[in-house]
């Protein structure tokens, strides 16, 4: 059944129950990885356990569903090209969440080895939860969520280094 959480802003990524951090770097310039992260459709291409992602609202938001059936209704609550992506989640039908909000910070790298220039990719997980999920969130979704965090973002670099030919 889904259920409506409350609508947190962008300072609920410092004041969140839950915060994970993950980072990640890649050898894509920050305009190029930013522009597939703004391709709502082009999520479930890189992100493995996304299979399904349409923008909705005159691209204000949009709706994801991932692996095992969950699927959440976001809004964007920050599209800083080349930087800085954010959305929170306002439905869900995932168990026990209350509110969550996601940041991609994206920050170029020194040129390494004569390529371009690189991006390391950050992913703030931030989120309040009842009691049972919110200790599940912190002992193994730090785990699981890292996992899922490095492997997409792992394919996302591949997949760009493809498209530019290197």
């Amino acid at each position: 059944m889904p259920r409506r959480l409350r609508p947190e802003g962008l300072e609920f990524l410092k004041t969140a129950p839950v915060r994970l951090v993950f980072t990640h770097d890649v050898a894509a310039p920050p305009e190029a990885v930013y522009e597939v992260l703004e391709d709502v459709r082009r999520l479930p291409a890189w992100h493995s356990s996304v299979v399904y992602a349409r923008p909705f609202d005159d691209d204000t938001g949009r709706l994801v569903r991932i692996q095992g059936r969950f699927w959440f209704r976001e809004t964007f609550l920050a599209r800083e090209a080349p930087t800085r992506y954010a959305y929170r989640v306002d439905l869900t039908n995932f168990p026990g969440l209350r509110a969550l909000v996601e940041e991609w910070r994206l920050t170029p790298l020194e040129p390494a080895d004569g390529r371009g220039p690189g991006t390391r990719v950050q992913w703030t997980y931030a989120a309040d939860a009842v009691p049972l999920t919110r200790f599940l969130m912190k002992r193994g979704g730090r785990r699981g969520f890292g996992k899922s965090f490095h492997d997409a973002v792992a394919t996302l670099d591949r997949h760009l280094s493809g498209a530019t030919g290197a």
